[in-house]
């Protein structure tokens, strides 16, 4: 199983989008708080249809807690500051995809701590970034692709 880890997201919408998507592809979804909503918020249960409540949905106290606790073997930070591409990237089962909030991305001490880790979608000169729940789509669908849609049809 795959992992999308959402450090402290803000926008109710991204989130339950990207729930939706965990949920059709058996991947489990991580949320390191702070989080700039309520998991009971109607904006995410909307956005999740009614998937929330499939979902295999894990919760973090800082980035900290969630690597003690997850304990994560193979790990990729999502980031428009990497050079690597997220197609040149091998993922495991088992890979946990980490994702910065929407205003800001992932913070520099977690890309200057993994700097090995850190993968890019490649966009045109001038574009700021994609959509949270697009790019987890991206990179996702791309892990998923490389472990042959294990279990999917």
């Amino acid at each position: 199983m795959l992992n999308i880890v959402l450090h402290e997201p803000e926008i109710p919408y991204n989130t339950g989008n990207i729930g939706r998507t965990c949920v059709a592809t058996g991947t489990a979804l991580h949320l390191i708080r702070p989080l700039g909503f309520f998991t009971d918020d109607r904006a995410i249960k909307k956005a999740g249809l009614d998937y929330w409540s499939l979902l295999n949905l894990r919760y973090y106290d800082g980035f900290e807690d969630f690597l003690t606790k997850a304990k994560p073997k193979q790990l990729f930070l999502s980031t428009t500051k990497a050079e690597k591409s997220y197609a040149d990237a091998e993922y495991e089962d088992g890979a946990f995809i980490v994702f910065g909030k929407e205003s800001a991305g992932l913070p520099l001490e977690i890309r200057e701590r993994f700097p090995d880790a850190c993968v890019r979608i490649p966009m045109l000169d001038g574009t700021r970034s994609l959509n949270l729940s697009n790019s987890v789509a991206v990179v996702l669908y791309e892990a998923l692709r490389q472990n042959r849609f294990n279990g999917m049809r």
